[in-house]
C-alpha cells in the first residue's frame, strides 16, 4: 500500500511538473555549467576529502561510559533501542535517492531516450552531486574518526558488545538524507523560480530528510547534536556545489567569481557566492 501510495505520488508530481516543462525552450538548457578550471579543483578536494578520510585513525575500543558524562541536551534524548528495525530511514534512503534526478528529468521533460541530446545536462548533473557526495561523506567520516564520541546506546551496559562501529558523531545517514533534500531544492528553485512547486519541494524535501534524522535518535544510534551536525554538513554540500555551478541569470551579474591563481609557495583560491 505504502509503494502504491508513493509511486502515486510519484506519477501525479512529475505530471505537474512536466507540465512546467513545456516552458523550457528547445533544446533544453540547464541553469547550471561544467567549468573545466573550476571543476578540477572541486574534484580535486573532494577527492582529497574523501580518500584522506580513511587514513584518519579512529578507535574501536570502548572505555567505561558514563550518562551523567552526557551534555544535558543530548541526555534528554538517549535510548537504549537498538536492535529495532529503523523502518522509516529504510523507507526514506530509496526516496532520497530518487531526488536528484528529477530536475535533470523535468529540463529534459522526461525524455529518457534522448540520452545523447540531453547528455551536457546529465553530466553536469552527474558531476556535480559525485562531488557533492564525495565531500559529503569525507567529511562525516573523517569528523567520525577524529572525534571519540561513542553511540548512545553503548552507554547501556547490556549493548557494549554489539558488533557495530562506535563513531557517533556525525550522523551519516542524515548528512546523506540532507544533501540530496538541499541539493534537489537548490537546483529545483534555480532552474524553475517561478514553479508553484518551488515551497513544497522545499518544505517536504527538508521534512523528509528531517524524518531519517529523528529514526536515528529514536533507536540510540546517535544523539541529537549527532543528527544536527549531519544535517549541516549534508545541506551545505547540497548547496554550495549547485551554487558554485550556477549561471547568471538573464540580465543579471550574479555569477560565481571563481579565481584560481598559483604561485611560488603554492596557490590562492576564492570564491564569491
Amino acid at each position: 500500500m505504502r509503494k502504491a501510495l508513493f509511486l502515486l505520488c510519484f506519477v501525479t508530481l512529475g505530471f505537474d511538473l512536466y507540465a512546467e516543462s513545456a516552458l523550457v525552450v528547445e533544446p533544453a538548457e540547464s541553469a547550471f555549467a561544467l567549468d573545466l578550471r573550476k571543476d578540477i579543483v572541486i574534484s580535486a578536494l573532494a577527492v582529497g576529502v574523501f580518500f584522506g578520510s580513511f587514513f584518519i585513525p579512529g578507535t574501536s575500543e570502548i572505555p567505561n561510559l558514563d550518562r551523567n558524562d552526557v551534555n544535558f541536551i543530548d541526555r534528554q534524548l538517549m535510548f537504549d533501542n537498538y536492535g529495532s528495525l529503523p523502518i522509516l530511514t529504510a523507507v526514506m534512503r530509496p526516496v532520497m535517492g530518487v531526488m536528484p534526478i528529477i530536475v535533470p528529468l523535468v529540463l529534459v521533460r522526461w525524455d529518457i531516450l534522448n540520452f545523447i541530446h540531453d547528455f551536457p545536462i546529465w553530466l553536469t548533473y552527474g558531476v556535480m552531486y559525485v562531488q557533492a557526495v564525495a565531500l559529503t561523506y569525507g567529511t562525516r567520516r573523517a569528523l567520525g574518526n577524529a572525534i571519540d564520541r561513542h553511540r548512545p546506546f553503548r552507554y547501556f551496559a547490556d549493548n557494549f558488545e554489539e558488533p557495530v562501529s562506535p563513531h557517533s558523531f556525525p550522523s551519516g545517514s542524515t548528512a546523506m538524507a540532507f544533501l540530496p533534500a538541499t541539493f534537489f531544492s537548490v537546483t529545483f528553485s534555480r532552474e524553475f523560480p517561478d514553479s508553484r512547486w518551488r515551497i513544497p519541494i522545499i518544505v517536504g524535501s527538508h521534512l523528509l530528510a528531517a524524518g531519517v534524522g529523528v529514526a536515528r535518535i529514536t533507536p540510540g544510534y546517535h544523539f541529537l547534536t549527532d543528527v544536527l551536525a549531519g544535517a549541516a554538513i549534508g545541506s551545505f554540500f547540497g548547496w554550495v556545489i549547485p551554487t558554485l555551478h550556477r549561471r547568471p541569470l538573464q540580465g543579471s551579474n550574479d555569477a560565481n567569481n571563481f579565481s584560481l591563481q598559483f604561485t611560488g609557495n603554492g596557490a590562492v583560491m576564492s570564491v564569491r557566492l
